[in-house]
């Protein structure tokens, strides 16, 4: 923690707290000098890992354009953001998040997650239905899990902060 914020530096951080269908608000800010960074890939780059296997990412898509389905508020390696409204280095950012939990029937599954976000005010995933668990270039099986799973903060090298973060379960 640094001034009062979390800091997704070299070790993911984790909620205490199991989740399934929530609505969230998070705000997060990427390092304020992007050419700090070791490499593109390491911009401000983060995500949040909802129910550890569905990345909503984190990124400084103001100065870096990657793959569309690798900038902020995609879901990773499935389905790009609407639009990119992201914000300068270093500004203050927001995710608002409703989030529907899979649902399985034993191992099969009987329905798929949802997730609708707003990025700093704008809807940029509307009721988007989630493919399976996020990977870089690689569509992977829905394999069932428990109702609740905690929140990752994935760290990826990059010191993104984050503050001002509520959930409640739907």
């Amino acid at each position: 923690m640094v001034d009062g914020n979390l800091i997704a530096t070299h070790k993911g951080l984790v909620t205490k707290g199991h989740f399934g269908d929530f609505q969230m608000h998070v705000e997060w800010k990427t390092p304020e000098d992007p050419s700090k960074a070791p490499k593109p890939g390491d911009i401000g780059n983060s995500g949040l890992y909802i129910m550890r296997r569905y990345e909503l990412q984190v990124y400084d898509s103001y100065s870096c354009k990657i793959y569309a389905d690798g900038s902020a508020g995609a879901i990773y390696g499935q389905t790009p953001p609407l639009v990119n409204v992201c914000r300068k280095p270093g500004e203050w950012q927001s995710f608002d998040i409703v989030f529907t939990a899979p649902v399985f029937d034993g191992e099969k599954l009987a329905s798929p997650a949802r997730i609708t976000v707003f990025h700093n005010g704008v809807l940029i995933q509307n009721d988007t239905e989630i493919l399976g668990p996020t990977k870089h270039k690689q569509a992977r099986p829905w394999v069932a899990h428990p109702a609740k799973q905690p929140i990752v903060f994935q760290a990826h090298g990059s010191p993104v902060a984050y503050r001002n973060i509520w959930i409640r379960e739907l």
